[in-house]
């Protein structure tokens, strides 16, 4: 049972079925589910993906400089961060979006203690920007926040139910992992996270599980302890 977690999400599971956008449904579930979980006495964090909006490396191939296109996926994590706390904020629940560099008055500047009182209060924190430097991925600024805040597991919400041995949209005879090492992750080029993410998360050490966010009821079994999709650990 996890007391205190960091939770990545995809940009594109906030763009609903099409992955793009912003998606009311999606949003005001997703919304429901951390906030059964906070009233359940779990601590979550929250970074978001950008995807949905745009993605830095997309950027790199439509003729943007890398880093002017990394700084708009960043703001793209920020908008992502401001819709979900709203969605939180609507049905009850604290929530404050940190970024990690200064915009206020949208959002407060990212410090670890200001983030931990929101958590202990029973509040979500919403931390957005990714590092705040080109070159690092969400996964990174994730795995990152995760060891700062202190984190039992870094727990990332995707469409897919955990980590196969191949892409099992490609591969019928692909199989899941119920767990596997951060080590065998990094030699099979099992495509979890960046390998920042998982060296960060490995020196922690905090375990990543990867699990589908989308099915209804997955975050608070996880958190209450069922083995719910794939864990990574060292």
């Amino acid at each position: 049972m996890y007391k205190r977690v960091l939770l990545k999400l995809s940009g594109e599971s906030l763009g609903g079925p099409e992955g793009k956008g912003l998606d009311p449904e999606s949003l005001n579930r997703f919304a429901s589910e951390i906030a059964d979980a906070v009233k359940a006495g779990h601590q979550i964090a929250i970074v978001n993906g950008g995807g949905n909006i745009f993605r830095g490396l997309q950027g790199v191939g439509d003729g943007f400089d890398r880093v002017i296109g990394d700084r708009m996926g960043m703001l793209a994590t920020i908008i992502n961060s401001l819709a979900l706390s709203s969605a939180l904020r609507s049905i009850g629940i604290k929530a404050e979006v940190f970024t990690s560099t200064p915009l206020e008055p949208f959002a407060r500047y990212y410090n670890k203690d200001n983030a931990v009182k929101v958590l202990e209060e029973g509040g979500v924190a919403l931390i957005a920007g990714g590092t705040g430097s080109p070159y690092f991925t969400t996964d990174s600024g994730a795995a990152l926040r995760a060891l700062e805040l202190g984190a039992d597991a870094l727990l990332k919400g995707t469409k897919v139910d955990g980590v196969y041995t191949a892409d099992p949209k490609k591969d019928p005879t692909a199989t899941r992992y119920e767990e596997l090492t951060f080590t065998k992750a990094l030699a099979d080029h099992l495509k979890v996270m960046d390998q920042t993410a998982y060296a960060l998360c490995e020196q922690g050490p905090v375990p990543i599980v990867v699990f589908d966010i989308t099915k209804d009821g997955n975050l608070a079994r996880l958190l209450n302890g069922e083995p719910i999709g794939t864990v990574v650990h060292a």
